[in-house]
């Protein structure tokens, strides 16, 4: 079942993770590293999702329910406030969005993405679930360089801005379906199954990031995807320092 879901995935990659970052994964010590960035990568997706709406397609009505369904996640994450218990069940909203009026993919967008909004959020409390049950202290975390690194390359003008940040997070999510399956065997078992139970949902964010690049590109995006696809492997499979989730080679 999980190589059917993941044949897409490693086609759309360019390269697998490379096995010393697997074998780093692996190592008990680095186990609290791995949850505290997987935590935050959860919430900054959820983030990137919302920064896309606020920016192309959100009401202001709708700017406002997600900004204050996104308030608890960031509170705890950046000011410690909260708890499991206080976040429990809080990535629910009490009515459906409305996209603008004016966006002719917007309703699709909102669709696309408030449903991966949610996800995250409730992706992000399993983690921190993970972490409490661990007796792991929760510390904030710097970004690594991926992100970044692939953001930096932009096109600033529209449309071309936002299919760049599509497929940008296009590739992030296909990444992080690939990491979750190529760890979760050398894991605990509970952290194991919480990962391969993720595959799902981040293979459907994948493809739906690109299918909205796809639906409001006027050209075809092909070349901007291999672009990408080129740039995302350099940040996979060159060095890095700084071991995270999403980081290259160790050294």
């Amino acid at each position: 079942m999980y190589e059917e879901l993941l044949a897409p995935i490693n086609a759309f990659l360019k390269c697998e993770t490379p096995e010393s970052w697997v074998e780093e994964a692996k190592k008990t010590e680095n186990l609290p590293i791995l949850l505290r960035d997987h935590l935050i990568c959860e919430l900054k997706a959820a983030q990137s999702a919302l920064f896309l709406l606020k920016r192309y397609a959100l009401t202001p009505e709708g700017v406002e329910q997600l900004t204050d369904l996104m308030k608890p996640y960031e509170q705890f994450a950046y000011k410690r406030i909260g708890n499991t218990e206080t976040l429990k069940g809080k990535n629910v909203l009490s009515k459906s969005i409305k996209a603008k009026s004016d966006c002719s993919y917007g309703q699709d967008m909102v669709d696309k993405m408030v449903l991966l909004i949610r996800e995250e959020l409730h992706h992000f409390y399993q983690v921190l679930e993970i972490i409490e049950e661990n007796n792991i202290p929760y510390d904030p975390i710097p970004a690594a360089r991926y992100a970044k690194g692939m953001l930096k390359n932009v096109r600033t003008y529209e449309p071309e801005a936002l299919i760049d940040k599509l497929i940008i997070g296009a590739y992030i999510e296909a990444r992080s379906c690939e990491r979750f399956a190529k760890i979760a065997p050398h894991l605990d078992s509970k952290i194991g199954k919480f990962y391969l139970s993720l595959l799902r949902s981040e293979a459907r964010h994948y493809q739906d990031y690109l299918a909205l690049a796809e639906h409001i590109s006027k050209v075809d995006i092909t070349e901007r995807v291999t672009f990408f696809r080129n740039i995302e492997a350099e940040l996979i499979q060159s060095a890095d320092t700084d071991f995270k989730f999403h980081s290259g080679v160790p050294i």
